[in-house]
């Protein structure tokens, strides 16, 4: 007896799998509405191990997803939503055609809307996944949020972005959270640890950027509605461990209601608030006044199969952060005009220091550049004409540099108009016998408390004595002279009197200024070619390839010509020889 016959593509691997178009006639929706749900479910398209297979034998490419996955979007509610908003286009198109009015206002009072907080809770069941899932948020966030006013995407996405980002760095600041910072070609790298878990976003330059043509917004912007879904959670939940308000309010933000503020006139009433916010300048208002009294200390435990040695390094590792977030305690900064003035004062209030600018900038200045108090002005220019004494004039680099060498560095580095040493990634952790570079081990050695500088000088004024002592005998009166100026000296130090500064001679180094102009052009030649666009960038490495080409072929029939010279010319000997 013969069994039932086994048909082909109808069990195993190929059960698993369905194809785009199938998966969206059994849910009977258009693609672009396929996406948007496929996005906010978070289902992604999978590659078969045997494509083939799944295929029924054919080797056309097309776009896979689970079976189950398809299923599970079946009974999802907002597929309705997708359906009843079809409709209520269908009918207002209509209205408007038959230019019923009445109808067109009714229809657009009941216009069909839909939330996301079921697939949050669905994608996210703990408050700690939704904060490992937070990197992309932000980042798409922060970039929505410079987008300009074009009509590519909706005022109010860019406006609600521009919103939850603020409210995500006041918290930040009021957490003192921030742990890296790094300036790269894309933007600013920020890296914050928020209870425990490590966030790290992009922030673009506000540079006036063209909207590129080959971005697809519509998917971006479906990405950021979930997004600003979840952020808007999270923002929630954060303040709400800090015992600050939500909305923020501005510590005494009822007094500024009574007294009408300079800064109205810059800003309207409906966005002054928001300005001010944004400012980063000002504290948050907590719903209970934190008491001094009530702060008890917390025993601590040995953590389970935990050695002494490693409970040891943990102690230390957060006593460092404790340090790191006090490094601007104390300090007052003022950032002049020219000065990016929102990445820098958000770094310098996470660190406990307090910053200003001037009013005309922006609202939410709290001091003016005449303040005898300020101890640290940030500049980007070369010179300056007028400088306060007892003030540091930086280079905005210092700020960045200190913050992620958890350690304010030393200031003559980057003084106006100096150049600035390389800005070292703080991402980048070598490990045994990597190459690290001589900055970074300047730096090791800074937070180790050394100073290379003066170890450096004190080996040169060695050296330099061992070839004094190497010179003729007619040098025994000057080293007299220099025990009688040192027995002076100690005498100076036993009376408490300040020593003269010591100064090493100096090396006359010879400058090639043809090889630098030659560095100088390869250098611009490499930045022109980084910061090429897409299209551009393939065009240029297609021309430089076929360039390369050109020349290998010349190298090589020149290679072959002067092959085919020696062997002519050594037949010729050969037959010379013979005929003699």
């Amino acid at each position: 007896m013969g069994g039932l016959e086994k048909k082909k593509y109808e069990r195993g691997s190929a059960t698993n799998y369905i194809t785009r178009n199938k998966a969206r006639k059994k849910l009977q929706l258009s693609l672009a509405d396929f996406r948007r749900l496929c996005i906010l479910k978070g289902i992604y398209p999978h590659e078969p191990k045997h494509k083939k297979k799944v295929n029924k034998g054919s080797t056309a490419a097309r776009t896979f997803y689970l079976l189950k996955d398809i299923k599970f979007l079946l009974h999802e509610p907002i597929v309705n939503k997708f359906r009843e908003y079809k409709v209520f286009v269908r009918k207002l198109r209509k209205a408007y055609g038959k230019s019923e009015w009445n109808t067109v206002e009714r229809l657009k009072d009941n216009k069909p809307s839909y939330k996301l907080d079921h697939i949050l809770k669905e994608r996210y069941p703990t408050f700690i996944d939704a904060l490992r899932d937070l990197d992309d948020a932000l980042s798409m966030c922060f970039l929505f949020a410079t987008f300009p006013r074009t009509g590519k995407c909706h005022v109010q996405t860019i406006q609600l972005c521009r919103r939850l980002t603020v409210e995500f760095l006041n918290y930040v600041i009021a957490s003192r959270s921030l742990r890296k910072v790094f300036l790269s070609i894309k933007g600013i790298y920020y890296q914050a640890e928020v209870l425990g878990q490590p966030i790290t976003w992009i922030a673009p330059y506000a540079f006036a950027h063209d909207h590129p043509t080959d971005v697809d917004y519509r998917v971006m912007a479906t990405f950021t509605e979930f997004y600003t879904t979840l952020l808007g959670f999270v923002n929630f939940r954060l303040y709400q461990s800090l015992n600050l308000h939500y909305p923020p309010k501005i510590e005494g933000q009822a007094e500024a209601e009574r007294k009408p503020e300079e800064g109205q006139a810059y800003a309207m009433d409906s966005e002054s608030y928001m300005e001010k916010l944004s400012a980063l300048s000002a504290s948050l208002a907590r719903v209970v006044a934190p008491n001094p009294e009530d702060e008890v200390q917390v025993d601590e435990f040995p953590v389970d199969g935990e050695s002494a040695e490693q409970e040891e390094a943990r102690k230390k590792e957060q006593e460092a952060v404790e340090k790191q977030k006090k490094l601007f305690e104390g300090l007052r900064f003022f950032l002049n005009r020219e000065v990016p003035r929102e990445p820098i004062a958000f770094i310098i209030r996470c660190f406990g220091g307090s910053v200003s600018w001037d009013k005309s900038v922006c609202i939410g200045a709290t001091y003016d550049v005449r303040d005898p108090t300020i101890t640290h002005q940030i500049v980007d220019r070369s010179s300056l004409e007028k400088q306060v004494i007892g003030r540091y004039y930086l280079q905005p680099q210092w700020v960045f540099d200190s913050v992620n060498a958890k350690m304010c560095l030393p200031v003559a580095d980057y003084f106006p108009g100096v150049l600035l040493p390389p800005h070292l990634s703080p991402f980048v952790s070598e490990k045994d016998g990597d190459y690290i570079p001589p900055e970074k081990l300047k730096l090791l050695a800074l937070q180790r408390g050394e100073n290379p500088a003066e170890e450096s000088g004190e080996e040169d004024d060695s050296d330099e004595d061992d070839d004094d002592d190497e010179g003729s005998e007619g040098e025994e009166h000057s080293e007299k002279e220099d025990e009688g100026k040192l027995k002076k000296l100690e005498e100076q130090r036993s009376q408490g009197k300040k020593l003269p500064a010591k100064v090493s001679v100096g090396t006359v180094r010879l400058e090639d200024k043809q090889r630098a102009a030659q560095e100088e052009q390869s250098e611009e030649k490499r930045l022109a070619i980084m910061m090429m666009k897409k299209r551009e960038k393939y065009l240029y490495q297609k021309i430089m390839f076929g360039k390369k080409r050109k020349v290998r072929e010349a190298t090589r029939l020149a290679e072959k010509r002067k092959a085919h010279d020696a062997a002519t010319k050594s037949e010729k000997k050969t037959k010379k020889v013979r005929r003699e």
